[in-house]
């Protein structure tokens, strides 16, 4: 009995000295930690300045660095929002005192029982501490700090302020931290305006944000979305009727803004315009651009439809501009993740044809009409002959008819004529930046030049002669609305007299109607040139309506040759079903610079039968004393 006695005292002996040094351990420990809490007297983030890239709609288009919306103070935040967070994580938000010890309780018993960590015990306010001001580390002494800084924010801040700071810094995945730049990125709105469905996605991201990314990951985002609405019902927050509806009614989940992958391409031209405008960026800026999603979607569409039904060109690219030179969709490649190459920009390829354009710009600036009569025959210039894509003869035809069949023979008559120091000054003028050659063969587009350049060239055309850029940003802005940059201007003024303007728009758009673009010809007035290079490397389609301009261009990028693809195949296919879409809903107007010849001819037979003498003398008698005929 007095043995029994003795063990008794014993282990309640232990027991109080057990207890006596894990108390002072803990409270040392507590003090330690309090004495080393980190600094609470401003919340400072430390990260990289973003720059969100608008569409000219003002629809985002992408976002570098960390992105933060503007802070939303609790009244702004939509109850369901509010009722979603909250059940999600952290039923007893409102009632505890920043630790839950009853939620930490049942979430041990919870992951005991599943033999795994499925469940957390942070509430809000603790997560809410160790964003602000702790480091992601797995430590006792990080959760310490974690504790009592959540008593720190819950005397200092009321329960509306913490979920508010909360929700304005949390991750929610895509580079964006806080619900409005989450709204704003995956639904193009303000979070005011979430629906039930919409703040369910949000608050579902609040868990993993990778994991269930609406855009990356549409399938889990869904069903996690799901379990979210299912979780609300089963608190009372919302009734089964609402649940049912929000689950089965497409309403209530609205496709989830995601602009054209390809839009990559653009942003990577654009990207370097804005450091060189702005310097080293130090703030968070806005960036409105010129380019239009739809009209990015629908070239999108017309590439990949066009494209895939010609196996021997491994590539395609497509540039559309206003006719101010602001670009509205480009794409520089089938796929953004194979090849990050913008072959709109970057890619530097012989135009073939649709260098003409030079050449007859320049012969009518030097007195030729598009009713002069040219010989279509054998042209020698020392040991190099050019042949026509169909190697034969018309013998006489117009100057027009010559440019809307796209005769070699008569393009290199006409620039040695002219002279190709005219020719090549000509392209100069309307934007082309690239080197080209003085030889006899500059005429047929053998110096390469890149696709936006010569598109850009003919929009001189398309607006009736005035120079502009090709530019991408209408304006930079900081989150504040304060404009830092602003485009002014356009180009740089006249380059090209109305007349000749009208002549080469109905030379251009009589290539469409009965020339070598005919595959391009849509339900309304439009005009353009096709292009093939050597040995058919490359081919293009660049051409107008009275609303955009719009350059299309086929090839491989081993420059191999490709199989009967020219520039009035492929290209002017992909252009025209482009540019049926893009026009969908925009009213039929003539091309405003439109012209007809003064001279019309009748017919080709009278044009072949010509006399030497009664031929264009002024433009024969040239050629004949410059270059050795048939």
């Amino acid at each position: 009995m007095l043995r029994k006695r003795n063990l008794f005292i014993s282990l309640i002996r232990l027991t109080l000295i057990f207890s006596i040094w894990l108390t002072l351990f803990v409270g040392a420990t507590a003090i330690w930690a309090f004495l080393n809490l980190p600094e609470t007297e401003s919340i400072k983030i430390t990260r990289q300045p973003s720059i969100t890239f608008l569409d000219r709609q003002g629809r985002i288009l992408a976002s570098y660095g960390d992105i933060y919306g503007q802070s939303i103070v609790y009244e702004q935040l939509p109850n369901n929002l509010i009722n979603a967070v909250i059940v999600t994580e952290d039923k007893r938000f409102f009632n505890h005192n920043g630790i839950d010890l009853r939620g930490i309780i049942r979430a041990l018993l919870i992951n005991i029982k599943a033999k795994r960590v499925v469940q957390g015990g942070s509430t809000i306010t603790q997560q809410l501490a160790k964003n602000l001001f702790l480091t992601p580390e797995r430590s006792i002494t990080r959760k310490i700090h974690e504790a009592i800084l959540s008593l720190w924010l819950e005397f200092r801040f009321t329960k509306k302020q913490i979920l508010s700071i909360y929700l304005n810094r949390v991750y929610l995945g895509s580079g964006t931290y806080g619900v409005q730049a989450a709204a704003e990125k995956y639904f193009n709105k303000k979070v005011e305006n979430l629906n039930l469905y919409e703040s369910a996605l949000i608050a579902s991201l609040l868990k993993a944000p990778s994991k269930y990314n609406p855009i990356s990951n549409a399938k889990l985002s869904e069903e996690r979305t799901r379990k979210v609405l299912v979780n609300m019902y089963k608190n009372k927050l919302i009734d089964i009727k609402t649940l049912e509806n929000t689950k089965k009614n497409p309403k209530h989940k609205p496709p989830i803004f995601d602009p054209p992958k390809s839009t990559r391409y653009f942003i990577d031209w654009v990207l370097p315009r804005v450091r060189s405008y702005m310097g080293e960026i130090e703030q968070d800026l806005i960036v409105r651009t010129t380019l239009d999603i739809e009209i990015q979607r629908k070239a999108e569409e017309s590439l990949l439809k066009i494209s895939n039904q010609y196996k021997s060109a491994n590539q395609s690219a497509i540039v559309v501009l206003d006719l101010s030179g602001g670009v509205l969709a480009m794409i520089g490649g089938k796929d953004y993740g194979d090849s990050q190459f913008n072959r709109v920009t970057q890619a530097q390829r012989q135009p073939g044809s649709a260098f003409k354009l030079f050449v007859y710009l320049a012969a009518l600036e030097n007195g030729f009409s598009p009713d002069d009569i040219a010989r279509d025959s054998k042209v020698s210039i020392g040991d190099w002959s050019p042949e026509n894509y169909k190697k034969e003869f018309l013998g006489d035809i117009s100057i027009s008819d010559a440019f809307a069949k796209s005769i070699n023979t008569v393009a290199v008559k006409i620039s040695e004529s002219v002279g190709r120091e005219k020719v090549i000054k000509k392209a100069k003028s309307f934007g082309i930046t690239s080197d080209l050659i003085n030889s006899p063969s500059v005429a047929l587009g053998t110096s390469e030049v890149n696709l936006l350049e010569l598109t850009g060239a003919y929009n001189i055309v398309a607006n009736g002669g005035n120079g502009v850029w090709n530019h991408g940003i209408m304006y930079i802005e900081d989150v504040e609305g304060n404009q830092l940059y602003s485009r002014k201007g356009f180009g740089h003024g006249k380059v090209l007299q109305n007349n000749i303007a009208k002549e080469i728009t109905s030379m251009l758009k009589k290539t469409v109607e009965n020339g070598t673009g005919r595959n391009a010809k849509i339900d309304r007035s439009v005009a353009g040139k096709t292009g093939t290079s050597q040995s058919l490397r490359d081919a293009w389609f660049i051409g107008f309506s009275s609303h955009i301009v719009a350059g299309v261009w086929f090839g491989n990028d081993d420059d191999s040759p490709m199989k009967e693809i020219t520039g009035g195949t492929a290209p002017a296919r992909l252009w025209s079903d482009f540019m049926l879409k893009a026009h969908e809903d925009i009213p039929k107007k003539e091309l405003s610079n439109l012209m007809l010849p003064s001279k019309p001819v009748s017919n080709k037979q009278n044009i072949n039968k010509k006399t030497k003498k009664e031929s264009g003398s002024i433009f024969e008698r040239i050629i004949e004393d410059l270059i050795s005929g048939n």
